[in-house]
């Protein structure tokens, strides 16, 4: 997918409608805080990289001296945090909604809408530029 083309486009609109659910469904969490027994929803993470997805070819780094060091590969998956949820996050009634938690997940949904919708605007700017006033 190159700037030009109108795949760039589709991408980010699924980007923005997914984060528009998104926002409901947390809104709908927050708005069910005090409901008894109400567990909180999200959305399936949104798969960008399924819709850019290229093969890479792996860069090796070259030895040309016995005394350098070997590059080696971390492992993402050693990175990768994974948050159990602790028992006394839900609270008496039933209710496991933590406020803090889903307004965080409110504020990266619209910090990432406003990524998206700058992408697209400046898109749009270039794709104006290079048509040029006729």
């Amino acid at each position: 997918m190159d700037a030009t083309s109108p795949e760039l486009f589709g991408a980010l609109k699924q980007r923005l409608r997914w984060l528009g659910q998104r926002q409901e469904v947390l809104a709908r969490n927050i708005a069910n805080s005090d409901t008894p027994g109400y567990r909180p929803r999200d959305l399936k993470p949104f798969a960008f990289s399924g819709l850019v997805a290229e093969p890479r070819q792996a860069v090796a780094l070259s030895a040309t001296d016995a005394g350098h060091l070997g590059g080696r590969r971390r492992d993402p998956a050693a990175f990768a945090s994974r948050r159990d949820r602790a028992p006394y996050e839900t609270a008496p009634a039933g209710n496991a909604v933590v406020l803090e938690e889903q307004m965080a997940k409110v504020n990266e949904t619209t910090v990432s809408h406003q990524l998206a919708t700058g992408l697209y605007r400046k898109h749009l700017a270039m794709i104006k530029t290079a048509t040029g006033p006729r």
